[in-house]
């Protein structure tokens, strides 16, 4: 590894301020306190603030933070409501029809809502006091790599003060190369420096392809005596509507505090039709009638939008490699059944904690230094976890009523079902060509007016989210080949990019350069850092990177 850049070594580095690192890092610290070791420890987040990333449903299971903070209550946890009971529906256009049988891992009574942003920003007060030292604002954009490529030296973080075609301007700040005897990823789902890693080391060879779902979620703030009111205590998860049986998917609506309610959708991104606008399906599931009376006369107050791993435990990639490990998200360590990934993130993060802990102890963080930690995933509650939910997202995937005997079976026999290790297609490659009848016209003509208030269009959601990128740096969206987009994918699938992005990144403009002829524009600074089209696009041909440190979302609420 040769460098030029100013060095700073720890101990150990996170990568990313989610629950997975920010439990890692307030256990590493507890246990090194316990033995009388001091650490330097440093975890960077590429988001302006601890929390302004963090985006989930979020319905937390306690069981991880009671391991990690008995007292958490006692500390300030920023919990909005404790659930009391569940309901389950079935959506068809006009009706919602109740669900008697619902499954053992939907059922939180005693699981607490919470908005991840405020939970983010409450353990990184934590883990802060204890001596981590937090470095908000930091995006980690480069692998740094021994000489031979095979161990982990750390993370470079990006430049800021670029211009449009990457020269320093006169605010510039170089990058930094951030040294540490283990590095932990935490980067969430679709990791950007985790897939880089998974192309030079093969973290994911011999593991199923990751799947993964895009959520788009809403705090909305509700009128007196509004139709939610019935529903108080309780969590409410619906499937059917928009999407039907062809698709997995659903949608949920929590409690909380000031008179509001956490509203979501998500769309599993194995879907076949490349006319699927994942924006606009969000916005008929707010029309749905039963939806629609629930949250009639609120108010959207923020909006965000995130991809979530739901491929389950044979998609996991290898955790350890030289000198790093892998926690939460993009680890693919998440309880897809149970529509839940906080609890396991952080329970993967204490035990790599605790494995780091007596690596650096016995002088080695090579791979096999770090071995406890896979076996202390494989020996815990977080394996039972994810290996009942080892099949469940590709019996989702199966069309029609024919996926509900696939799930009542791994209902029975813990997972297993009919077959044990169901196949997974890559998300990029589901997508079917168009239908000549199929036209993006035809489809928009679905979409009715929006209000601004309830009904808010993709531009307001981005407004909404707080997002901010400044404008005049390189795109952090990388389109390899225009010509292919033009030549290839819209005689075949019609732009999907523009439907798929949640926040109207992508637009088709007519190309200045050649008449008669359309060209893809982008507009990186209306991005959710979702990763979506990183995910979808179908060609492979959309790169998301990280923008300059501090950029994208300013959640605070959801």
């Amino acid at each position: 590894m040769n460098t030029e850049n100013e060095t700073i070594e720890f101990d150990v580095l996170f990568v990313g301020a989610g629950p997975a690192n920010l439990a890692g890092a307030i256990q590493l610290m507890q246990a090194a306190k316990d033995k009388n070791l001091e650490l330097e420890v440093a975890l960077i987040e590429k988001g302006a603030e601890v929390g302004s990333h963090g985006i989930s449903g979020a319905i937390l299971n306690p069981v991880a933070l009671k391991e990690l903070m008995p007292d958490y209550m006692e500390k300030g946890c920023p919990v909005e409501t404790t659930i009391q009971g569940d309901a389950l529906y079935y959506l068809t256009r006009n009706r919602a029809i109740p669900i008697p049988f619902i499954p053992r891992y939907l059922h939180n009574k005693g699981y607490h809502v919470i908005s991840l942003s405020k939970f983010n920003q409450w353990m990184g007060a934590i883990a802060e006091d204890m001596g981590v030292n937090i470095f908000p604002g930091f995006a980690g954009k480069k692998l740094l790599l021994d000489e031979k490529n095979q161990r982990v030296m750390g993370v470079q973080t990006g430049e800021k003060g670029l211009d449009i075609n990457g020269k320093p301007k006169s605010a510039f700040e170089p990058a930094i190369d951030l040294l540490a005897k283990v590095t932990v990823f935490g980067e969430g789902a679709r990791g950007s420096l985790v897939k880089e890693l998974d192309s030079i080391m093969g973290l994911s060879t011999g593991s199923m392809p990751q799947a993964y779902e895009t959520g788009i979620k809403e705090v909305i703030a509700l009128p007196d005596n509004s139709g939610f009111e019935a529903f108080r205590g309780r969590s409410l998860h619906m499937l059917g509507h928009p999407l039907g049986l062809g698709t997995p998917g659903g949608g949920f609506v929590y409690e909380m505090k000031e008179n509001r309610v956490a509203l979501g959708y998500l769309v599993g991104l194995s879907y076949e039709d490349p006319l699927c606008d994942i924006y606009d399906t969000f916005m008929q599931f707010k029309r749905q009638a039963f939806v629609a009376d629930l949250i009639q006369g609120g108010k959207v107050v923020e909006q965000g939008a995130r991809t979530v791993s739901t491929g389950g435990y044979f998609s996991m990639p290898k955790l350890i490699v030289d000198g790093a490990v892998l926690v939460g998200g993009c680890a693919g360590i998440h309880n897809v059944p149970a529509l839940k990934g906080i609890h396991v993130s952080m329970k993967s993060g204490m035990l790599a904690a605790d494995t780091i802990l007596d690596a650096l102890g016995n002088g080695d963080t090579s791979g096999d230094g770090l071995a406890r930690y896979p076996d202390a995933v494989e020996k815990s509650w977080l394996k039972k976890e994810l290996y009942e939910g080892r099949n469940f997202y590709q019996a989702l995937s199966k069309k029609g009523v024919s996926k509900f005997f696939h799930l009542g079976a791994q209902y029975a026999t813990g997972g297993r079902g009919f077959r044990d290790g169901m196949p997974i297609e890559d998300d990029s490659r589901t997508l079917k060509p168009v239908k000549n009848s199929e036209l993006v016209t035809d489809r928009s003509k679905e979409s009715s007016a929006y209000d601004g208030v309830l009904l808010v269009d993709k531009l307001t959601g981005v407004y909404l989210s707080k997002t901010i990128h400044r404008e005049d740096q390189p795109p952090h969206l990388i389109i390899h080949d225009m010509d292919l987009c033009v030549n290839e994918c819209f005689p075949k699938y019609q732009h999907p990019c523009t439907r798929f992005c949640p926040g109207d990144v992508y637009e088709v403009v007519e190309d200045e350069n050649k008449e008669g002829s359309r060209r893809i524009k982008l507009n990186p600074s209306n991005c959710f850092h979702c990763k979506t089209c990183d995910v979808k696009d179908p060609f492979n041909n959309i790169t998301w990177t990280c923008p300059e440190g501090g950029d994208g979302p300013g959640y605070t609420v959801v």
